[in-house]
């Protein structure tokens, strides 16, 4: 006669019945309960989205796009959670036609047939290249260009250049009409060159680099970068040219034909306005 009923051994929950055994979906939605997880703290954690996971947990693995990515999500959820991805993984598999074949490999005459596209020209930096050019070398004939035939007469009636230095020795007053400051004859040169219409604004960085920026009077960005040293910009706009210098005492710098002086020290950042007319306008 038996006392009593002796204790059955328990069943893992490998051991179950597949009838028994909870979803893999459910699976995991119980370990992330147990490791006090909420879905935004997973999401957070696996890069893995919101609603993909809400559809795992409900063992919906429509929206992984595929099987293979599927396997993946099922291990990379299992880990953040705490429990082994390989049961979970072989489930899945099993109750999903089993484990995808792996993809094969292209054949090797394919990859070598394959062969990049030829790349389209940029149009739009050879424009911008163009422009520059074109701007520098009209800028370096407008202020650059005088000095080879000596100075310009300022007179727009005059188209002649003005008379030519007297002789060494003439001792006569009236003979040195021809500045011999070269900076004067310079900016006597630049100023008969600039249209008197517009304004024209020339840039040099002269005692080292400057970093610059230049806006047109719409507020459209001309041009902005690091000026090198000995590097010259010039800009022109019918009303008016915006400027913001980095190192303001790096720079040499002419409005309309005349130099502005005491810019700033080096190192200082300057903000400057200028419009058409003398530069004290601006």
């Amino acid at each position: 006669m038996s006392i009593g009923n002796s204790p059955e051994p328990s069943e893992s929950e490998d051991d179950r019945p597949e009838e028994d055994r909870p979803s893999v979906g459910r699976s995991l939605q119980q370990a992330r309960i147990d490791a006090g997880l909420t879905v935004e703290e997973v999401s957070s954690a696996t890069r893995v989205r919101i609603p993909i996971i809400h559809t795992i947990e409900q063992n919906d693995f429509t929206r992984c796009g595929g099987r293979v990515y599927a396997r993946g999500h099922i291990r990379t959820l299992a880990r953040a959670v705490g429990v082994d991805p390989a049961p979970l993984v072989a489930q899945y598999d099993a109750e999903h036609g089993g484990r995808p074949a792996p993809t094969p490999a292209a054949p090797l005459f394919e990859a070598e047939r394959i062969r990049p596209e030829p790349r389209r020209p940029n149009w739009t930096a050879a424009m911008v290249a163009a422009i520059v050019a074109v701007v520098g070398f009209v800028g370096f004939t407008l202020f650059s260009g005088g000095s080879k035939s000596g100075p310009v007469s300022a007179d727009p009636a005059t188209s002649k250049p003005s008379a030519a230095p007297s002789k060494a020795g003439s001792g006569k007053a009236g003979s040195g009409k021809a500045s011999s400051d070269p900076k004067a004859e310079a900016s006597a040169s630049a100023i008969a060159g600039v249209p008197a219409n517009k304004v024209t604004v020339k840039l040099t960085a002269e005692n080292g680099q400057t970093w610059m920026s230049a806006k047109d009077h719409n507020g459209k960005l001309l041009e902005e970068g690091v000026l090198k040293q000995g590097a010259s910009k010039t800009f022109t706009d019918s009303k008016r040219i915006d400027l913001v210098l980095g190192n303001a005492g790096a720079v040499q710098l002419f409005v309309n034909g005349k130099e502005v002086k005491n810019l700033g020290d080096d190192g200082q950042v300057q903000r400057l306005s200028y419009t058409r007319g003398d530069p004290s306008a601006g």
